[in-house]
């Protein structure tokens, strides 16, 4: 029987930690610096003392752009690898003492031992939807830098002497402009790339045409799906948004609110709130319904979240279906 190995990797941005166990007990630590070149030669020497790759299970945290290097090498060496997150390895770790790098790569080597008969392993995005990920992201923060410069003018408008607010707008306005101009320059980008690409094209098509989901909208969340892939079931997709709501209660002293998640994808939660908000506006049925669940007796909140997975399990129903939404479908796809 083959023997599998299982290299648990803690990356910061100047180097990382590698634990590698064959049986979740002995583990042989190694500290390599975040580079390609030091990359390559660890692998290398790994791949002498293994005989071979094959059988080489690397498992690390979701760490933004320090883990690219490492991934990039590993994809191209077509090695597999699970990318977890943070949370979901401490919390399977139940409760621990002590915390440094070359103890969070053992923790992360020996959860996949424990886990390996269901890690899912990594695949990147298609270089178009990573594009566009970099694009959308880039766009949010110059969004969030002009909201900080507009909201303070626009708020004290009543409450500061007119001579002052004009100079406040005065010098924030060619800061203003130049924001926008590259907003703009952002937008005409990732229109073009929609454009140019036929599945994103075809799938952001599908999805803005459920009433009140935008094109960001549509295009976070083929990105978050990977085109679909990663998620086949509004339910599962739902949880991962921070739309799905669950109970907390225990015998008959504890009797909390029924909430959703907070482990969620924030930005999501945040794009399917204001998708909501905007089909309550546009669209006869959603209004309907949101007025009945608050007339029921749920708060708005509620009532608004419900309006979420309404949302959410039409983009799937169009998706799975491969059809535009219709009003003839409405209660196939409620």
């Amino acid at each position: 029987m083959e023997t599998h190995y299982f290299l648990g990797i803690d990356i910061s941005k100047k180097t990382f930690d590698a634990a590698l166990t064959c049986d979740g007990i002995n583990f042989h630590p190694v500290q390599v610096d975040n580079q390609p070149k030091s990359i390559a030669l660890f692998f290398r020497d790994l791949k002498t003392k293994l005989s071979s790759l094959k059988n080489l299970v690397v498992c690390l945290e979701h760490t933004g752009v320090y883990c690219q290097p490492l991934l990039d090498f590993i994809v191209k060496n077509d090695i597999k690898v699970s990318v977890q997150p943070a949370l979901q390895i401490k919390q399977s770790q139940g409760m621990t003492r002590g915390k440094n790098d070359q103890v969070d790569a053992k923790r992360i080597a020996l959860y996949a031992y424990k886990n390996r008969e269901n890690l899912a392993f990594w695949k990147p995005l298609r270089h178009p939807l990573q594009k566009l990920k970099a694009l959308l992201v880039t766009r949010e923060r110059l969004i969030k830098v002009r909201v900080q410069l507009e909201v303070p003018i626009s708020e004290c408008e009543d409450f500061i002497e007119p001579s002052i607010r004009k100079d406040m707008i005065k010098h924030c306005r060619a800061s203003i402009a130049a924001l926008q101009n590259d907003i703009d320059k952002i937008e005409k980008s990732i229109n073009q790339l929609i454009k140019e690409d036929s599945i994103i094209n075809e799938q952001c098509a599908l999805i803005t045409s459920v009433p009140g989901v935008g094109k960001i909208t549509a295009l976070n969340v083929i990105i978050s799906t990977g085109e679909f892939t990663k998620f086949r079931e509004a339910k599962k997709f739902a949880c991962y948004a921070g739309v799905a709501p669950f109970e907390h209660r225990s015998g008959s002293s504890i009797r909390g609110k029924t909430r959703v998640s907070k482990m969620a994808n924030m930005t999501l939660k945040r794009l399917f709130h204001l998708a909501a908000m905007s089909a309550i506006q546009c669209c006869d049925e959603l209004k309907a319904f949101y007025r009945r669940k608050v007339a029921a007796g749920k708060n708005k909140m509620s009532a608004i979240n419900a309006v979420r997975n309404k949302l959410i399990s039409r983009i799937f129903a169009c998706m799975i279906g491969n059809r535009k939404y219709q009003k003839i479908y409405q209660h196939a796809l409620a």
